[in-house]
C-alpha cells in the first residue's frame, strides 16, 4: 500500500460489533466469503458487492504473490474512485 502512496501502518481489521448501533449510508463487499458472512445492517444502507480476488490466495513466487497484491490494490482503488463519483 505505501507503494501506492497510502500508509495503512496504524490501521487495524475490526469485528463489526465495533460498529453496532452506527448508521451507514453503504455497506460495501469487496470479496465473497465477506458478501456471505455480512451480518445484517438495518437501516437506510444500500449493500454494494464487488467480488476481488484474494491475493493472498496466489501461490508460487514471492514475485508473483506481490504482482498479483498490486493487481487487486489497483483495481480496488480504481473502483473506489468510480463509487466515490457516484
Amino acid at each position: 500500500m505505501t507503494e501506492g502512496g497510502i500508509d495503512i501502518t496504524c490501521h487495524r481489521s475490526k469485528h463489526v460489533d465495533e460498529f453496532a448501533g452506527q448508521n451507514f449510508d453503504y455497506v460495501l463487499t469487496v470479496c465473497d466469503n465477506a458478501k456471505e458472512s455480512c451480518p445484517v445492517f438495518f437501516g437506510k444502507a444500500a449493500l454494494l458487492h464487488h467480488s476481488f480476488a484474494d491475493p493472498a490466495a496466489v501461490e508460487g513466487s514471492e514475485e508473483k504473490r506481490l504482482a498479483e497484491f498490486r493487481r487487486v490494490r489497483d483495481e480496488l482503488r480504481s473502483y473506489l474512485k468510480t463509487f466515490a463519483k457516484l
